[in-house]
């Protein structure tokens, strides 16, 4: 029974990043949604101007949504910005695999150092492997970030609980606008 419950949410976490990536194109109101997410971030740590004036360009998805029992998913799209214009869509994609059970809605954002970075997400076949960490947003945790491989990776948590030890890797496309 259990086995076909872990089946069943497997399936299901493999559709909803397929779906998601297959639906993803350009959405006008998920830019004004990325932009809203923008000020949020900037209002809970002041310091996130800087990597905004600075990075050449970022992604940034408003809300992904995730869930787990034993092997989770996740799915979200955003908005994909060079030197703060938005130049296309991305969708996100994430299995994870350990003690793990909830659910859970966060905000993300990819900053790119440099336009090698930029140009290397935009071949529209990125991962981040499981080793990247992200940083979990507060007033001033921008002050001592810094980029690691030409990236520098932001949450910030929406809603819900989620109890978590796993690994994975997150899967992103792109689109141009």
């Amino acid at each position: 029974m259990m086995r076909k419950l872990v089946s069943s949410l497997v399936v299901v976490c493999l559709a909803v990043g397929t779906i998601g990536a297959a639906i993803a194109g350009w959405d006008p109101a998920n830019e004004k949604r990325s932009h809203d997410t923008i000020a949020a971030f900037k209002k809970t740590d002041r310091g996130m101007d800087t990597f905004f004036k600075n990075a050449h360009g970022y992604v940034v998805f408003p809300e992904i949504t995730k869930g787990a029992i034993g092997i989770g998913g996740a799915a979200g799209d955003g908005t994909v910005f060079e030197r703060g214009t938005a130049i296309g869509s991305s969708s996100m994609t994430q299995v994870t695999i350990g003690l793990q059970f909830g659910g859970q809605t966060y905000s993300e954002i990819i900053f790119f150092k440099d336009k090698a970075a930029l140009d290397n997400f935009k071949l529209g076949n990125y991962e981040v492997a499981a080793g990247a960490s992200a940083i979990a947003l507060k007033d001033g945790v921008s002050k001592t970030a810094d980029y690691k491989q030409g990236i520098a990776i932001f949450t910030m948590g929406t809603g819900g609980l989620m109890f978590e030890a796993s690994i994975g890797g997150q899967k992103f496309s792109f689109e141009p606008k």
